[in-house]
């Protein structure tokens, strides 16, 4: 390598190896970033990302390998380590505890004992001189989740790394923050800043990046120039085979079909100092029909998925419908057995048992509803019947795996998902809730899902999609609602529907103003 390459290449990743039993998570993995780049690191569920940047990050050792930092080869041992060296993260899903301001959070990951009053006001100069406005006073349980993002990543800056590292940034955005993060990106760019970017928004990484390295089960498998690419070629080179397009049939007579699912002025009091209270939520969802929540996180989705289940139960039996009946005070079981079938948002000890296999997490959410196929005379279980359900979702989904029958936490995030979709819609269900299908999932994956949603509607079901993914809605949707601050806008048809306008929605703008203030695109 000539001294001219090594001034200009950041980070330098060769062979770099982790091995977990007998799965190669990174197998001989090269990477190479420049100074005062954007780089996407892309892939499927289980491709090995998050094994190499935590690996980047010092949460996990090398089996084999170097790592080679302005061309020195480097240990790192921990993420404090990382944060010397002049690497910084910002996770997914954030670590800031609701009960402290943004400064104390922020104060938290420094080294030294600054006094907080400095601390705020660096944080502030900071945030508004990279566009990103914080208040470092504010209590975090009282944020948007778009601005403890905000706190995420000037918490980073503060610490003047030379490489940042954002896994799915946007995932939590509305449109309109979005643009404002990335002219951030822009910026951080032209200051020579390099940046590793994780995401399965592929027009993002067209629109943003500067190369592109992809992983297919923990090898690399292209470099590239995302920009040179569609993002039909990007899905390609990650799954390995073409992505078949979501398709949307059209639907007719909807406006007679029956309602399977009905909300009734639902109202619901904070149940915690930062919950979010329901306002008079009316919504009902048709046979036949996908019906899309968009909002970002925080403003009650949340709480409303917790109604609609059966986590939360009503005063009046009538506030939730299922199948023309009462259900309002029924549990999540009592609503099964009527038909309904439920998503939550949390994959991993809220849709899943973590230590428990595949097979006991499908025969605990299903005993009631599937008694006669997996329980025999006096209640003797069918552990061969669960086990053909299991293998039949896990082949339909393509699940990943390295077992048989592993337990719900030795799957990779995306994997999991698939198998709590597929769980559900083995049902069959006449009314179906998801929150958030595929966040964290691959293209080819997405697409399956969000097929197999469609599809379950046009056979006759009904099918309510919460999610902050606009692309998604957009996709898989007959009509979009917002949610605010807990209240939920009518239901804006497809083809009225425009991303501005459901962004601006998303904002806080009075639906009125919205409908009729913007021209469709």
């Amino acid at each position: 390598m000539s001294a001219d390459t090594a001034a200009v290449n950041l980070l330098e990743v060769r062979g770099l190896t982790k091995i977990f039993g007998s799965l190669k998570a990174c197998d001989a993995v090269d990477l190479t970033i420049r100074k005062g780049e954007i780089h996407a690191l892309l892939g499927e569920n289980g491709a090995g990302k998050s094994t190499l940047v935590k690996m980047l990050f010092g949460s996990l050792e090398p089996y084999s390998g170097e790592i080679r930092w302005n061309g020195q080869p480097v240990k790192i041992a921990n993420p404090n380590a990382a944060r010397k060296l002049g690497i910084g993260m910002v996770f997914q899903h954030f670590s800031l505890f609701e009960a402290l301001s943004a400064a104390e959070n922020i104060a938290l990951s420094l080294d030294d004992q600054t006094p907080i009053s400095t601390i705020a006001a660096k944080a502030q100069a900071l945030s508004y001189s990279y566009g990103l406005p914080l208040d470092p006073y504010s209590l975090v349980g009282d944020l948007s989740v778009g601005e403890r993002q905000r706190i995420e990543i000037i918490r980073c800056l503060l610490q003047t790394p030379d490489l940042i590292i954002l896994d799915e940034p946007t995932s939590v955005l509305t449109p309109q923050e979005a643009d404002k993060l990335f002219e951030t990106l822009e910026r951080l760019r032209a200051e020579g800043k390099s940046i590793l970017y994780i995401s399965h928004r592929l027009e993002e990484v067209k629109r943003m990046c500067d190369a592109a390295t992809v992983m297919r089960h923990g090898k690399v498998v292209a470099h590239c120039d995302p920009r040179q690419e569609t993002a039909a070629s990007l899905a390609r080179m990650m799954v390995g085979s073409e992505v078949h397009a979501v398709v949307r049939a059209p639907i007719e007579g909807i406006e007679t079909a029956e309602a399977l699912l009905e909300v009734r002025n639902l109202s619901r009091k904070p149940a915690t100092p930062f919950s979010m209270p329901l306002k008079n939520i009316s919504l009902n969802v048709r046979a036949g029909e996908v019906i899309g929540i968009a909002g970002v996180a925080g403003n009650g989705q949340g709480e409303f998925f917790e109604a609609v289940s059966g986590e939360a139960m009503q005063l009046e039996a009538g506030t939730v419908r299922i199948r023309g009946q009462d259900a309002g005070k029924l549990s999540i079981t009592g609503r099964r057995l009527l038909g309904a079938a439920f998503v939550p948002e949390e994959r991993l000890g809220h849709g899943a048992a973590p230590r428990m296999k595949l097979s006991e997490n499908l025969f605990l959410s299903r005993y009631a509803t599937d008694s006669k196929a997996f329980l025999g005379p006096g209640g003797v279980v069918k552990e061969s019947a669960i086990d053909a359900a299991t293998q039949r979702i896990v082949q339909e989904m393509d699940v990943r795996k390295s077992a048989r029958d592993p337990e719900a936490a030795a799957l990779s995030g995306g994997n999991l998902q698939k198998f709590i979709i597929g769980r559900e819609l083995d049902r069959r269900p006449t009314v179906m809730v998801v929150n958030q299908p595929t966040w964290g999932v691959d293209a080819g994956a997405a697409a399956k899902i969000r097929q197999s949603l469609i599809e379950l509607a046009r056979s006759g079901s009904a099918v309510l999609v919460i999610s902050q993914d606009l692309d998604e809605l957009f996709e898989i949707s007959d009509a979009i609602s917002v949610m605010h601050n807990g209240e939920l806008s009518r239901p804006l048809p497809r083809a009225e529907a425009t991303l501005e306008k459901i962004g601006l929605l998303m904002g806080g703008a009075e639906p009125g103003h919205v409908d009729h203030g913007l021209e469709s695109v």
